[in-house]
């Protein structure tokens, strides 16, 4: 198993290996409002907390890809507590975490978020991180789903 871990303040990833040996380090792109935690669909913030990897996609817009697990439950009764999510879908995401599986992405909060290729030159995701091609196919051989993945502020 590895662990991704994104420093948005830094625009970087690393990857460790189970034993804490770093397996790849690369510059990224955030979401054009890098700043701050995705609150809303369309925000173009990227997430911040702990996540996991609940998709692998070997093809796409942007290349490969590796979905991640936002809204995670602790988003989801976030943005309950504030009023901005329907309490009444709690008990999707309660599931969709407990089973380890891709939480709701059809909600206000937003979803799709993923880790993708399209380059790290310049913040321009809708909240996605982005690397260059080349560091992405390298991510995607090195990680599987369930990985964790860490976005810091």
């Amino acid at each position: 198993m590895t662990r991704v871990v994104v420093e948005k303040a830094l625009r970087r990833l690393t990857v460790y290996d189970e034993a804490g040996n770093t397996l790849l380090r690369c510059l990224v792109a955030l979401g054009s409002q890098p700043v701050g935690q995705k609150q809303a669909e369309g925000d173009g913030r990227t997430p911040e907390g702990d996540y996991f990897i609940c998709l692998k996609r070997e093809t796409g817009k942007f290349g490969c890809a590796l979905g991640i697990s936002y809204p995670s439950l602790a988003d989801a009764q976030a943005a309950a507590e504030q009023g901005r999510l329907d309490a009444g879908l709690l008990p999707l995401f309660e599931k969709a975490e407990r089973e380890g599986r891709r939480p709701p992405w059809g909600t206000p909060l937003g979803g799709e978020i993923c880790l993708h290729g399209g380059g790290a030159a310049r913040d321009w995701t809708a909240g996605c991180v982005a690397l260059d091609d080349e560091d992405m196919r390298a991510l995607f051989v090195l990680c599987s789903e369930g990985d964790p993945v860490t976005i810091l502020k």
